[in-house]
């Protein structure tokens, strides 16, 4: 009865926040997600926010990876497991003379996991892509056209919403005893707008207003192996690997020009394709992690995203390929105690990331985090109450600019995961 009433609170507390949350979005604010597909959600859960992103060599019967889709067969035959996380955030933006500031909130995953057969393990839920969110302004003095002209000054205005998500199920099996192979297939959905509009000191020429339009819709193939060895009698190395299929997309894009005087339209041109001018990339991905008697955790994972061979509105060369280095570790004070601090979980880490986007033909930015959290027991009455558990992770995100007109980036983000871990297939035995 206890164990359920805690379950019942925390289902209560993550409620309340949801009001205050928009789905499948992560409030993205940044002039960056400008470019290519905005910008594009880590992937992580609650068990991996907070170690720097890592999951390629994460395996965990207690939480859901989607990282990996080969550590779906660490889930044991009695347990269901179901998690859902959101994110708060502040971001702050500055070109060295000015600062913005930002904040949002978004309900980011919903994940559910349990076994099918012995050495089967399930996964399906919902996680985002890549959103895009920006709204600015700049204003340029364009020369007279001779010396009897003034200057003419021009007020140019950028808005882009949307964003990609992700419905999936997957799939891991135990080929052998230390390894597995996985697989998810995912529906990749979603749309993303972006607005230019110019206005013109001179009332000879037209305000222009153009806008740029897409509809994705198609599927995702992700797929992974993990291989675990004993070290010696309390140490265990796991070893992953991810590929992501690259493929063309099934998409409807669309371009509007108009120029306007006194609300009528004077000038428009228009055109709608249904083509595959968009491409998902190969990715690759390895990581690392050394469990040391289940207390102690440290692990690494490198991805690379050849997004430099893609196609994005149906030019190649519009992107580079996006490499990212993490690092995390796990702290496990005391597996078998009850008491409520040694069975909390410490986590830290730290990623650094060569991002995708490129700004006038040239690499935009540098990407760096830092992030630390814990897990919280739901209950600590006895073993099998230890298992549902609220994830807090909190990070610092920097985005570096490289070129000149690209503004500095911060963000402080606050990730919380609700893990659910319920004995739903045991059997009881009547005396």
């Amino acid at each position: 009865m206890i164990h359920y009433r805690k379950t019942l609170i925390a289902i209560f507390f993550a409620l309340l926040a949801f009001p205050y949350c928009s789905w499948g979005q992560n409030g993205a604010n940044s002039p960056l997600t400008r470019y290519g597909f905005g910008q594009l959600a880590d992937q992580s859960l609650g068990a991996n926010k907070a170690m720097g992103g890592i999951g390629i060599g994460l395996r965990s019967g207690l939480q859901i990876n989607v990282s990996n889709p080969a550590s779906y067969t660490a889930v044991d035959s009695l347990s269901f497991l179901f998690e859902a996380g959101f994110t708060m955030q502040n971001a702050n933006f500055s070109d060295g003379r000015t600062k913005l500031n930002a904040k949002n909130s978004s309900f980011d995953y919903l994940a559910m996991q349990f076994r099918l057969f012995k050495g089967m393990g399930m996964t399906l839920g919902f996680l985002p892509y890549s959103n895009v969110g920006y709204s600015f302004k700049s204003t340029e003095e364009l020369p007279a056209q001779s010396i009897w002209d003034d200057p003419t000054t021009v007020s140019r205005s950028y808005n882009g919403t949307g964003g990609l998500h992700q419905a999936f199920i997957g799939i891991g099996y135990e080929v052998l005893p230390k390894l597995s192979v996985g697989a998810n297939v995912s529906y990749l959905f979603g749309n993303f707008t972006h607005k230019v509009s110019a206005n013109f000191s001179d009332a000879n020429i037209y305000p222009l207003a153009r806008t740029y339009y897409a509809e994705i819709s198609d599927i995702k193939l992700d797929f992974g192996a993990q291989y675990s060895l004993k070290v010696n009698s309390k140490g265990m190395l796991t070893i992953g690997a991810t590929y992501s299929l690259g493929k063309d997309l099934n998409a409807i894009n669309s371009y509007i020009s108009q120029q306007k005087l006194n609300g009528s339209v004077v000038i428009s041109d228009s055109v709608t394709k249904i083509n595959k001018a968009f491409q998902l990339p190969h990715a690759f991905g390895i990581g690392v992690t050394y469990d040391y008697d289940e207390r102690l955790l440290i692990g690494a994972d490198v991805q690379l995203q050849k997004f430099g061979e893609t196609r994005f509105f149906g030019e190649k060369g519009a992107l580079a390929d996006r490499l990212k280095y993490s690092v995390g570790a796990q702290f496990y004070p005391d597996p078998s105690s009850n008491n409520f601090f040694k069975q909390m979980k410490y986590r830290a880490g730290a990623y650094y990331s060569k991002p995708y986007v490129k700004v006038n033909g040239q690499e935009a930015a540098h990407e760096y985090g830092i992030g630390a959290g814990l897990t919280i027991p739901i209950s600590t009455w006895g073993w099998m109450n230890q298992r549902s558990i609220i994830s807090i992770s909190g990070e610092w995100v920097k985005i570096d600019p490289k070129i000149k007109g690209v503004l500095t980036e911060n963000y402080l983000r606050l990730s919380v995961g609700l893990t659910f871990n319920e004995r739903w297939f045991i059997k009881q035995k009547v005396r």
